[in-house]
């Protein structure tokens, strides 16, 4: 009996080893192509830099958040913004609310619905030269989006700011 417990359990001592490793891998290749950018761990308890609304195709909300570095730069009003800065931007459907409108006088409250996406920049002055210092990347469910045209679509669009801005859409709200 023992021989045969022996022979089972063996694979499981392996797996057990070659896990952590497995799992490691697993995180470095759900980066964004180009870039590298992955989900930084804890973004979701960072601070809010601000919210918004993008209405035409996307039609969603979003919420801006930052770690310490880029809301200490966006509350200073510091650009460019110094490297190790991140911003995670997460999307929203943005959706009506019947359950909140039923006790408001007229249909007015919008909200959150199922999330889209989380993007992510990353500054770095000399990895990211070629991009104004930024690094990008798309987040669906927890995964890395592998367009590479959607990515290189990031800098053509933030090109389109003010130079002054640091490629950077959001503004601090107070």
């Amino acid at each position: 009996m023992r021989k045969y417990i022996a022979k089972w359990t063996r694979p499981l001592g392996v797996a057990a080893i070659c896990l952590p490793f497995v799992v490691a891998v697993a995180a470095a290749d759900n980066a964004s192509p180009i870039y590298g950018v992955s989900l930084p761990d804890g973004y979701r308890d960072w601070r809010v830099i601000t919210v918004a609304h993008e209405a035409g195709k996307n039609n969603d909300i979003r919420a801006i958040l930052g770690n310490d570095i880029a809301v200490k730069a966006f509350r200073e009003g510091t650009r460019p913004f110094p490297d190790g800065s991140v911003i995670a931007r997460l999307a929203y459907v943005y959706k009506s609310s019947p359950e909140n409108d039923a006790v408001f006088p007229a249909p007015q409250s919008f909200v959150a619905g199922d999330p889209t996406n989380v993007q992510i920049s990353v500054k770095d002055s000399k990895k990211y030269a070629d991009t104004g210092g930024w690094g990008y990347g798309q987040f669906e469910n927890g995964i890395a989006n592998q367009s590479e045209p959607l990515l290189k679509s990031c800098f053509a669009c933030h090109t389109k700011l003010d130079r002054s801005k640091d490629f950077v859409f959001s503004h601090y709200s107070p």
